[in-house]
């Protein structure tokens, strides 16, 4: 979805009226919004993690970021549900940060420009258009640069400590593949997990409580790997949460015994594993005979599209939009009324360089959700109603679905070589990452005053 619109993640998907603000939603402009006074209690201290502090400002924007990304409203109520799961999450980062400075292991703003990047053009984002975003909702980019510098560095901090182990023998590819392929007969799913570490008996209750907080966002439409991405703590948050195809001998025996009885698309109740909570989707499974169904990377819904971009002469202001921008949304909605087929929509006059035709479009990998839904409910050859961002309006139609499998190259095999060696690596890394991170925190001195 590259090709598409930018700025997709915050677009106001069915504006009916005149364009106007919509409280509530962080996804819609509000300029000024991060140029807003700190509230009271903002720089009180909630934690000292061996002698750096977290304030309550660095929980909340924290708070609004998850917010901003799933289009959950940030109201006060939701910030002071997320509140000790976010302050966990903080100390862990920290821990995280100090053994990557400690160690001298280098993460440099470009490392953290470029990450950034990849995360816009993955989501068909313009560059800059996440930062503007963020802005928009009263966050300070620091919040995002500060957790990329994370990511980075104590990614690069385990593949230090993995050392030779890193680097995965032939032979030990083999014997996997060997395994895997005497299991071949049986069945075999393609899962996502989210996985929340319960390191002290007295946290279960309170992470117990922000799980079924994370399950019913789930529930209510946001993406799976936008949630594993922002507070699961195993290293395939990585991945989106995806933990590839995998069979029930692989799995925890507690999850194992739910996921076979799952149906494709299902999201489970939190599951009690060992060291914390688990919830899992199924995004798809395969019999011993390889027959795909779900969809996984063997099976998927691919699309061709046309689009139409009507332009604003400025950028729109949602509380005082121009004429031109008022005239431009009824354009839109006439052809919107009016247009039938691809072929009316490619003979429009063009705008700007945004293709009319973006090239083939696989529904399962389009985000954000609600751009997905769209797509995928939108009648063969009737236009979409008007989306609107601060540059313009653009108008959607789909002119062919079809569920095709994956050809070779477009997505790796999952019993290749190469899919087997990075699995073992995710493996070793895994256990790595708990290990070291149980240890600063057993080594860590850390005061929660929250």
């Amino acid at each position: 979805m590259r090709r598409l619109l930018p700025a997709l993640c915050c677009l106001l998907l069915a504006l009916a009226g005149p364009v106007a603000a919509q409280p509530g939603n962080p996804g819609v402009a509000r300029p000024g919004a991060g140029a807003q006074p700190a509230p009271p209690g903002a720089n009180r201290i909630l934690a000292v993690v061996n002698g750096d502090v977290i304030t309550q400002a660095e929980v909340n924007s924290r708070a609004r970021l998850f917010a901003l990304n799933t289009g959950v409203a940030a109201s006060a109520e939701a910030l002071q549900r997320l509140q000790p799961q976010v302050l966990r999450l903080l100390v862990d980062e920290r821990l995280r940060i100090q053994e990557v400075q400690r160690r001298r292991i280098p993460v440099s703003d470009q490392d953290v420009a470029e990450a950034l990047a990849e995360i816009e053009a993955r989501n068909g984002l313009s560059r800059g258009a996440l930062v503007a975003q963020m802005r928009n909702a009263g966050i300070q980019p620091r919040v995002l640069y500060d957790q990329l510098r994370v990511q980075i560095g104590w990614g690069r901090l385990l593949r230090q400590v993995l050392g030779p182990q890193a680097e995965i023998s032939d032979a030990e590819v083999q014997a996997a593949l060997a395994a895997r392929r005497a299991e071949q007969n049986r069945a075999e799913y393609l899962v996502g997990e989210i996985f929340i570490p319960v390191d002290d008996p007295r946290q279960e209750a309170e992470v117990g409580r922000f799980m079924e907080d994370v399950l019913a966002q789930l529930r209510r439409g946001v993406a799976f790997p936008i949630v594993a991405t922002q507070f699961s703590q195993a290293q395939s948050a990585v991945q989106g949460g995806l933990l590839g195809w995998v069979p029930l001998s692989q799995l925890d025996p507690e999850v194992a015994a739910v996921v076979e009885r799952m149906p494709n698309g299902a999201i489970s109740n939190p599951i009690r594993v060992a060291g914390g909570f688990q919830i899992v989707t199924v995004r798809g499974r395969r019999d011993g005979s390889g027959q795909v169904s779900g969809a996984g990377p063997g099976i998927a819904t691919m699309l061709s599209i046309r689009q139409a971009f009507l332009p604003f002469e400025t950028r729109l202001d949602p509380q005082a939009p121009t004429e031109q921008q008022r005239a431009t949304l009824e354009r839109a909605q006439r052809l919107q009324a009016t247009l039938r087929g691809c072929e009316q929509m490619e003979a429009l006059p063009r705008a700007g360089n945004r293709p009319v035709d973006p090239g083939p479009v696989r529904l399962e990998a389009v985000n954000p959700p609600p751009l997905r839904q769209l797509l995928a409910s939108l009648p063969l050859g009737r236009a979409s109603q008007p989306i609107v961002s601060p540059d313009g309006i653009l108008l959607i139609m789909v002119c062919s679905r079809e569920q095709r499998r994956m050809e070779e190259g477009e997505g790796a095999s999952p019993l290749s070589p190469e899919a087997i060696r990075q699995q073992i690596l995710r493996e070793r890394v895994e256990v790595i990452s708990r290990q070291l991170l149980r240890e600063l925190r057993r080594r860590g001195v850390i005061e929660i005053r929250a």
